[in-house]
């Protein structure tokens, strides 16, 4: 049977995504095996495949689950009781945050998302669905009480921001003069601009 931790308490899932995402992060999806994967994880091939069934596995858990989070979070402030403007503006804000604290899940994830099955790559654009809709939802809501003007769309506002959360990996840097907060009031601002203006 698979050990569920290392010696000093690291379930073997987390070494394993951990271990995957350092690899595809620097040298591609496509170029890392599954043997390095477990080497750099310190397991075997089989306690890999007594968690992820495949390769592919392990690239949807890196997306998975930082659409996880950043879905709770945007369900939390989607549902708090504030203006809708402050609950835009803290959605907006928050993806752009969660996506630079997590920006080689995020670069992985953009770069390699055609390597999965379709039954993965379905799974996934679902998820982001999901996520989007939700967004769309409370910019809908602003719109519907004359908070944000009509004149664009919702689904355009939305491909808008995305649009710049998704381009993050190509030019954000840690070392930068900006922080990951700085980045996302800027964003967001930009956006709540927008969605005010005539």
């Amino acid at each position: 049977m698979a050990r569920t931790t290392d010696g000093d308490g690291t379930p073997v899932p987390q070494r394993l995504l951990a271990a995957a995402t350092r690899l595809f992060a620097d040298q591609g999806y496509d170029r890392t095996s599954v043997q390095e994967i477990v080497e750099a994880a310190g397991v075997t091939k089989g306690a890999l495949y007594h968690y992820f069934g495949s390769k592919d596995d392990l690239l949807h858990e890196v997306y998975a689950r930082l659409l996880r989070v950043q879905q709770e979070r945007l369900d939390a402030i989607a549902d708090a009781d504030a203006p809708v403007a402050d609950r835009v503006r803290d959605a907006a804000a928050d993806v752009v945050v969660s996506t630079i604290d997590n920006l080689d899940d995020a670069s992985i994830f953009f770069r390699s998302m055609h390597h999965l099955g379709p039954e993965k790559n379905k799974q996934v654009r679902a998820e982001r669905r999901r996520y989007h809709e939700r967004f769309r939802a409370l910019i809908e809501e602003g719109q519907a009480s004359g908070v944000f003007s009509k004149a664009t769309p919702a689904d355009l506002v939305v491909d808008y921001h995305f649009g710049s959360v998704h381009h993050l990996s190509t030019w954000y840097r840690p070392e930068g003069p900006l922080t990951p907060q700085q980045v996302a009031d800027h964003l967001a601002d930009l956006l709540l601009r927008a969605l005010r203006a005539p």
